[in-house]
């Protein structure tokens, strides 16, 4: 390949980007064999040296890391500098070694699609943490036969594909989510290829590939066509039959001992590619590749950094690890030679390249840092710095905002003190290439620097607030979206067989799945319901809206209604009443909170920016809209009553930092409530801390304090002198009167009894209240989905965070010892929770025994407070790494380097509890696991055992909001204002409740009595004598065509309809007949239902319109009709006779429609 078609040619990009004067001499003194060093230029200069090396190179340039993160730092800035550059990164597995964990999907579709790109040779830069760079990976020959694609126009066959991809180790699933998945479903193929960001639907015609297009993972929508697709294969190493039996033979020929007793042996055997299999890739192939054999010749290695520790550390921690586990009969490990590069062989194998070091040492002459531009926060022209430098006029400068949104906040600020940028390009070439002076761009870099030959200087946040904690690169979380949380309430009607469920006009019965029958009109489709003594009701699919799911009590002991006892009109009559009484509190709290007029405080923006820039993280979509929720509330003149909803450690205390900055801006007392000490012990630190820089006093009273403190701390808070309390319930006690209380924050409030929560209702009234909490309790998560206070979830995870794994075992000392010790080895700290105070000794006695490597401390809620308080803080100094403890940790201890939790009887805790409890760890981006331990599957209840499984399923980030409805079903919630904790919601299920109150409080609004039993009576059933449903070939997925039935029959209007319809065409094909019978049905019952019409029944010869008590037609008209039209009769008092001929569907619906337009 010549050096001119690497190249972007010359006239393009020569003259936008200055050259650095020293690459051109460094490229003619870079030979094969040899290490030529250079010096590291300051900030982010290095990433603009190497963006100009590679420009000038004529070839490849491979940047070997020292640290992994300034791997992804100079992709990212080489790729800003130089945008014509292909760059590329090899992302690292980011599992120990000999792991017994295999490395998440993308990251190895990631590497798949590097290591591709680069033997197609169409990579000019690539980065690899030298780490990295060490691991032996598969030869390129192995890619090469796996990988295939598919064209519009080819032709396939089914079945050879299905083999093809099972091959090629991808998974078939019923719905695509993640790389190396696929699905076929009649005529259309839906593919995630490794190495891509997004998955593709192929639509077939016959075997003939008619469309390609990508569709979105969440909506399972197409999104925009495309002409090819390339399929690598599914993980690093093959599957198929040949390859498992040299893996099978190489593993005996390397392992002495009988083979059948090892794990992986038998594993590969039964083609299961095991957690953790990477680390035996030798045994998969002849021979092993490095990155050097994938890399083209003529390429320039560079090295950044202090590589020769980095290689020595980790070899180190290989060596440790290896004699660590070399003895394991059931999971014996290859020595570290066969899999990884030794030192010597990296560097024989750097000689064959041109090679380049920058490390640190003397200066670069080229270039120098950033000039000293930092933001006098408290000085009256905080921007004085920068104004010098850019009135000098000698030097061009450019500022780089992390965001669009930054940028836009960093011009506010810059105009107000009259230093404005003379211009805002889109690029930083742009800039280059224009004369503007002092420009601003939003491009991520990480520290500026200064080219003093060219007169610019580079400047970026960093820059401009030294000090503040970077806000950190941008991962690749900019497409994600707030959550949505209507939808997620919906998802949970993911019905199991065996689940309650409410018909609106029978009561509580059990589903056992869909059923097809024929009732002499061709197939249809139902839904199974049993009700008490075995008695059974078939529900018509078309029916769905006249079912609710139960919630309300534990599903096991849902209490069944016999059919036609009467049982049921009761408990509806009996709720209903009850659902009037609440509707008419209901109005009145809103009525008094409408009309008391809040305080509205108003947004110093200048100093609310500073304040925001104390947080050291960046805000994740879901916590920005939070925080944007709560100022919106609080500088609005309503009185505020929010509920976030946030799992543990997703920055929900920032969320209550600014609202208190807020409050105090405006001279507001705020009062901070906590469930335990060692909470409002770590709040209050929090809060000084954050707050140091401001005149703000934060005082604490809690059992920490001595009594001379809390009474000062009394004192102050009554005549004003205090800003912020932070304390158990002890500030709601009598002798603690605010003087001007503008905002109350509650955090976990879960814990509180209600006692204190009546305390602290008087308050709602006059304050501003915020609640924060993992796992909200049944009754107050009830109270914000029926829209009595406003409501938040923050459900994406900070980036770097890894899910929890989570393991249910058997307690026995193998396990205990490999959980404590998988910590202790990355100097990592565990948390052992044992909730037995009497016995805590004992089993202290007991792990010293097991693990004698460990330095164990205890703690628990009967230790005098100073005690506890020196345990919590050595803990939190590491000088022990394993703590011992009881409950007392269960809320906001935050410590990020404790990873393990090992919970002793954890059968006997509730969902909630396990929740917040393994949110203890995992606070940083290392894989944090939590162990469950039980006395056995025979041992526990079943609704111990229900618990155990719900809580291990939801290992995702982020699901805290769904176990609160998991657990709203396994416990049931009380009746929202009243004091019955669960009464009548538990005879008519929860969402049953919800609609009838929601009803109610709607005609209460409206000025009329509600109607106690109008929300049964309302749907209008329509029979259009024809099979109506989404047949099982058409949609294969039981839970898929539930919810749609369900959606089906809540649409509200024909958009919605339309809306669905689109959606079905786009994801399952063209509707077959029966799908377009279904949706007939439901546009007929959405123009009935307005006229009061309770059923229509149109055969091929007639057509019956039956009309509810209730009816809104005006009887003139159905006279007028009858007379006017003679194939309309009245038959009976309440029905409409229409003659029709229509053999065919979408005519007899006509012609329903032409009565129903005409009765309008």
């Amino acid at each position: 390949m010549s050096a001119s078609s690497l190249m972007p040619s010359p006239s393009a990009s020569a003259p936008a980007a200055p050259p650095v004067p020293a690459t051109a001499p460094t490229l003619s003194a870079l030979k094969p064999g040899t290490r030529y060093a250079q010096p590291r230029p300051p900030g982010s200069g290095d990433a603009w040296l190497l963006a100009d090396l590679a420009r000038q190179a004529g070839g490849p340039l491979v940047i070997l890391t020292a640290e992994p993160l300034e791997a992804q730092r100079l992709a990212e800035e080489i790729q800003l500098f130089a945008p014509n550059l292909r760059v590329r990164q090899l992302p690292d597995w980011e599992t120990l070694p000999y792991d017994a964990f295999s490395p998440h999907q993308d990251l190895i579709s990631e590497r798949l699609h590097t290591l591709h790109s680069l033997m197609m040779k169409s990579v000019d830069v690539l980065t690899v943490p030298i780490t990295t760079a060490l691991y032996r990976l598969a030869p390129p020959s192995f890619l090469a036969a796996y990988t295939f694609s598919f064209k519009q126009k080819d032709r396939l066959n089914e079945a050879a594909l299905r083999a093809q991809l099972t091959l090629a180790n991808y998974n078939h699933v019923t719905q695509v989510t993640s790389p190396g998945e696929f699905c076929l479903r009649g005529g259309l193929i839906d593919l995630f290829p490794m190495g891509s960001v997004v998955p593709y639907r192929l639509d077939l015609f016959d075997d003939e590939i008619e469309t390609i297009r990508s569709f979105d993972v969440d909506t399972q929508r197409s999104l925009y066509p495309v002409r090819e697709v390339q399929l690598l294969p599914g993980r690093e190493f093959p599957m198929d039959e040949d390859s498992r039996n040299r893996f099978r033979a190489r593993f005996r020929e390397v392992f002495e001992g009988d083979p059948s007793r090892a794990l992986p042996y038998k594993d590969i055997g039964n083609g299961i590619p095991f957690a953790g299999v990477e680390y035996y890739l030798p045994l998969f192939f002849e021979d092993t590749a490095t990155l050097f054999d994938y890399v083209a010749e003529g390429t320039v290695m560079v090295t950044v950094g202090d590589i020769d520790d980095a290689i020595q550390r980790f070899n180190q921690d290989t060596a440790s690890r290896y004699g660590f586990l070399k003895s394991d009969r059931e999971r014996p490990v290859l020595p570290p030679s066969e899999l990884f590069l030794d030192t010597e062989s990296l560097y024989a194998r750097l000689k064959d390249f041109r090679r380049l070091a920058l490390a640190a040492g003397q200066a670069h002459p080229d270039f120098r840092a950033a000039p000293d531009v930092g933001v006098a926060r408290r000085s009256d022209d905080p921007i004085a710095k920068l104004r010098a430098l850019v009135q000098t006029r000698q030097t061009r400068v450019l500022l780089c905002a992390d965001s669009a949104g930054r940028r836009e906040t960093l011009v506010q600020m810059l105009n107000e003190f009259g230093v404005t940028p003379d211009a805002q390009p889109d690029t930083i070439e742009a800039f280059l290439a224009s004369d503007a002076h002092f420009g601003i761009v939003a491009s991520a870099l990480g520290t500026g620097f200064e080219l003093p030959g060219a007169n610019l200087a580079f400047l970026t946040e960093n820059d401009l607030y030294p000090g503040v904690a970077g806000t950190g690169r941008r991962g690749k979380r900019d497409q994600e979206r707030a959550s949505n949380v209507e939808a997620m309430v919906r998802d949970l009607s993911e019905l199991r067989a065996g689940d309650p469920v409410v018909h609106a006009q029978h009561g509580i019965g059990r589903y056992h799945g869909l059923v097809n029958m024929d009732m002499g009109e061709g197939e249809m489709e139902f839904l199974h319901l049993e009700y008490a003594n075995g008695s059974t009701l078939y529900v018509p699919v078309s029916q769905l809206h006249v079912i609710a799911r139960y919630s309300g009590a534990d599903p096991e002991a849902a209490p069944l209604h016999q059919l036609g006892s009467g049982q049921w009109d009761k408990a509806r009559r009996k709720a209903a009443k009850q659902v009037r009484d609440t509707a008419a509190e209901l109005l009145a709290l809103y009525a008094q909170r409408a009309a008391r007029e809040g305080f509205a405080f108003n947004l110093p923006l200048n100093d609310y920016e500073a304040f925001a820039e104390g947080f050291g993280f960046e805000e994740t979509a879901d916590q920005a809209a939070a925080i944007e929720a709560v100022i919106g509330d609080m500088t609005s003149g309503r009185p505020m009553d929010r509920l976030v909803c946030g799992d543990v450690g997703f920055g929900k205390t920032e969320v209550a930092l600014r609202a208190a900055f807020l409050a105090v801006a405006n001279g507001k007392q705020v009062a901070l409530l906590c469930p335990t000490t060692l909470l409002a012990e770590q709040h209050a630190q929090t809060f000084s801390d954050r707050f140091a820089d401001w005149p703000v006093r934060v005082v604490e009273l809690s059992r920490f304090r001595s009594a001379k403190e809390v009474s000062a701390a009394i004192e102050g808070i009554n005549d004003g002198r205090v800003d912020i309390v932070i304390g158990t319930h002890k500030i709601l006690s009598k002798d603690v009167k605010f003087k001007r209380l503008g905002l109350v924050i509650i955090d976990e409030e879960h814990r509180f009894g209600v006692r204190q929560k009546e305390a602290l209702k008087a308050l709602r009234a006059e304050v501003d209240v915020l609640t924060l909490t993992a796992t909200p309790i049944p009754r107050t998560l009830g109270m914000s989905l029926e829209g009595i206070r406003d409501f938040s979830v923050i459900a994406t995870a900070p980036q770097k965070r890894l899910a929890i794994k989570t393991f249910v075992r058997r307690e026995d000392g193998s396990t205990l010892r490999e959980a404590l010790l998988r910590e202790l080895k990355r100097g990592g700290q565990c948390y052992f929770l044992h909730n037995e105070v009497e016995t805590i000794h004992n089993r202290r006695a007991r792990l010293e025994e097991l693990v004698p490597e460990a330095r164990i401390a205890v703690a628990h809620g009967q230790m005098p407070e100073r005690e506890l308080e020196q345990v919590m803080k050595g803990f939190y100094q590491q000088r022990y790494n394993v703590l011992l403890c009881t409950t007392i940790i269960e809320t906001g201890i935050d410590v990020p380097s404790a990873n393990t939790i090992v919970i002793h009887r954890a059968d006997r805790f509730g969902l909630a509890q396990l929740h917040q409890l393994r949110g203890r760890v995992g606070r940083s981006h290392h894989q944090a696991y939590a162990y469950l331990l039980t006395p056995g599957e025979d041992a526990i209840t079943s609704n111990a055992k229900k618990r155990l499984e719900a809580i291990q399923a939801m290992e995702e980030l982020g699901s805290g909001f769904y176990l609160a409805m998991h657990d709203l079903e396994i416990r049931g919630t009380g009746e929202v204002l009243g004091d019955s904790q669960s009464g009548n919601i538990q005879e008519v299920g929860f969402s049953m409740y919800n609609e009838m109150l929601n009803e109610a409080v709607r005609a209460l609004r409206a000025g009329e009595e509600p109607d106690l039993d109008a929300p049964f009576n309302l749907a209008c059933e329509v029979n259009l004598h024809a099979p109506a449903l989404l047949p099982s070939d058409y949609c294969a997925d039981v839970h898929a065509r539930l919810a749609i039935y369900k959606r089906l029959a809540h649409a509200a209007d024909e958009d919605d309809l339309i809306r669905i319809q689109e959606e079905l065409i786009d994801r399952f094909g063209k509707l077959p007949e029966a799908a377009q019978t279904l949706l007939a049905t439901h546009r007929l019952r959405l123009a009935a239902q307005p006229l009061g019409i309770v059923k229509i029944d149109a055969s091929e010869t007639q057509a019956l319109l039956q009309f509810g008590p209730k009816t809104t037609v005006d009887p003139a008209k159905i006279i007028e009709l009858v007379q006017r039209q003679r194939h309309i009769k009245l038959a009976g008092q309440d029905k409409l006779r229409v003659e029709i001929k229509a053999a065919q569907v979408p005519a007899r619906a006509d012609a329903v429609r032409a009565v129903l337009r005409a009765l309008k």
